[in-house]
C-alpha cells in the first residue's frame, strides 16, 4: 500500500478566486480553440472528399488505395489497417483510460469543449431562472461562495437562448470541417452559398445541439457520453485514484456554510458523498475551490481536498458504517437465563447451556456430540465460535457479565 498523499490546495487569491479555477478556464479555452482550428491546419480530420485522414499536417492513408490498385495483397492491407488505424486508436484510448484510472475524468473537467459549453450555459441559466438547469428542483442561493451577490432576472433569457444556439451552430460547422475540407465549408458559408448537404448537416446539427444545450447538457455528460462513461468505469476500478476527500470529523464546520460545494457542482452531484455516488465526477474541483473560499477564515483550512493513494482509501473507509452487533433473536432470548458471573466450564452440559472463560461473557451454544476433545460448538443463531480448552466454545463479550 502506498503512503498517504494529499494533493496540495492552492491558496486563495486576494480577489477570492482560487488560481486553480483560473488555470482550468485557460485550459478549457485553449482546448476549445484547438478543437475549432485542428481541421483548418490538418492536425486531425478525415476528408470524405479525398478519402483519407490528416494527422499533424500529413496525409494518413490506411492502405486501401494500394490494395485497390493491386499494389499489396490482402494480408498486407490487414497489417496496414492494424498498424495505421487500430493501434493508434487503441493507444490514444489506453492513454485516456490510464489517466482516468489514476486521476478520474480530468479530460472532461479540464479540456472537453462540450463541458466548457455546459458550464457557460449553466451560469447564464442560473442568472435567468435561479437554477443552473431546468430540471433543478429549487433555486440556488443568490450569492457566490465568496459572498458576491448574484442577481436573477428573466432578461438573461435573451442571453441564454442565443448563446446556446450560437454554440450549437459553431459546433455543427466545426464538426462538418472534420469531414469536409475546412476552406470549402467556411468559403461557402461566407459567400452564403452552402451546398444542399452542407445546409442539411449544419441545420440539423444546430437544431439537435440547441435542444441538447438548452435541456440536457450535464445529463448528456452523465448518461450518454461514451468517453465519460469509460473514464468513470476506469476511475471506479481504482480504489487509490484521486478523489475529492471530505474531513468527516470536522463536519460541524459545514454549519458556517450554505452547502456551497453542492451548489457549484456543474454535474449536480453531492461532493461530500461516497465515491460510488460521485460516479460522474469530472474532477473540475469547483467544490474544493468553493470550500476553500468559504473556509478561508478557518485556521484548520477547507474540509474538501483532493486525496489519492492511501488517503483515498481512508476517505472511503470513513463513510462505511460499522457493522451492527448481532442480536439474540427474541424467541431465543426469552428462554435464556440472565447472565451469570464468569466461570470456566470445560464442557457443554446439554444441547443448550452457558459456557464461559476468564474475562468473557458467554452466549448459548450447541455442542455437537463427539468422542474427541477437538469437538466444535456452534452458536445457535450464528456461525462457529472459538474453541476453549477441553473442546468447549465461547464467544468473547463484555467483561462485566455478572
Amino acid at each position: 500500500m502506498g503512503s498517504a498523499r494529499v494533493i496540495p490546495i492552492l491558496s486563495v487569491a486576494a480577489s477570492g478566486r482560487p488560481p486553480r479555477q483560473a488555470l482550468r478556464r485557460w485550459a478549457q479555452a485553449g482546448f476549445f480553440v484547438l478543437f475549432v482550428l485542428a481541421p483548418v491546419f490538418n492536425l486531425l480530420r478525415f476528408d470524405l472528399v479525398a478519402g483519407h485522414a490528416w494527422l499533424l499536417g500529413f496525409e494518413w492513408h490506411a492502405g486501401l488505395e494500394d490494395f485497390s490498385r493491386g499494389g499489396i495483397d490482402a494480408p498486407g492491407v490487414v497489417l496496414r489497417v492494424i498498424g495505421r488505424v487500430l493501434l493508434p486508436i487503441l493507444g490514444v484510448g489506453a492513454l485516456l483510460i490510464w489517466v482516468a484510472w489514476r486521476w478520474g475524468r480530468l479530460y472532461c473537467g479540464w479540456l472537453c469543449p462540450h463541458f466548457s459549453v455546459v458550464e457557460t450555459i449553466n451560469a447564464c441559466m442560473r442568472r435567468a431562472t435561479g437554477r443552473p438547469s431546468l430540471w433543478e428542483s429549487r433555486p440556488l442561493p443568490p450569492r457566490e461562495p465568496d459572498g458576491t451577490p448574484v442577481h436573477y432576472g428573466r432578461a438573461w433569457w435573451l442571453v441564454t437562448v442565443p448563446l446556446a444556439v450560437g454554440f450549437a451552430f459553431v459546433w455543427a460547422v466545426v464538426l462538418l470541417t472534420y469531414l469536409l475540407p475546412p476552406f470549402q465549408v467556411y468559403g461557402h458559408l461566407l459567400a452564403g452559398t452552402p451546398t444542399r448537404n452542407e445546409f442539411i448537416f449544419i441545420g440539423a446539427g444546430t437544431l439537435v445541439l440547441s435542444a441538447e444545450f438548452l435541456f440536457a447538457r450535464h445529463l448528456f455528460c452523465r448518461y450518454a457520453c461514451a468517453v465519460g462513461l469509460f473514464q468513470s468505469l476506469a476511475w471506479m476500478g481504482n480504489r487509490a485514484a484521486m478523489v475529492v476527500g471530505f474531513t468527516r470529523d470536522r463536519a460541524a464546520d459545514c454549519a458556517s456554510c450554505y452547502s456551497a460545494c453542492d451548489h457549484v457542482c456543474p454535474m449536480r452531484l453531492k461532493p461530500r458523498n461516497i465515491k460510488r455516488a460521485m460516479f460522474t465526477c469530472t474532477q473540475c474541483a469547483q467544490c474544493v475551490s468553493a470550500c476553500e473560499t468559504t473556509q478561508r477564515d478557518n485556521p484548520q483550512g477547507p474540509l474538501l481536498r483532493w486525496v489519492s493513494d492511501a488517503a483515498a482509501r481512508d476517505n472511503e473507509a470513513a463513510f462505511q458504517a460499522p457493522k451492527p452487533e448481532r442480536k439474540i433473536p427474541r424467541a431465543v432470548s426469552m428462554l435464556l437465563p440472565s447472565p451469570v458471573p464468569c466461570t470456566f466450564l470445560p464442557f457443554c452440559s446439554g444441547s443448550v447451556g452457558w459456557l464461559s472463560s476468564p474475562g468473557c461473557c458467554c452466549r448459548p451454544v450447541v455442542r455437537w456430540p463427539s468422542p474427541r476433545p477437538s469437538l466444535t460448538c456452534s452458536n445457535v443463531w450464528s456461525s462457529a465460535l472459538p474453541r476453549l480448552p477441553g473442546g468447549a466454545c465461547c464467544s468473547p463479550g463484555r467483561r462485566a457479565c455478572g
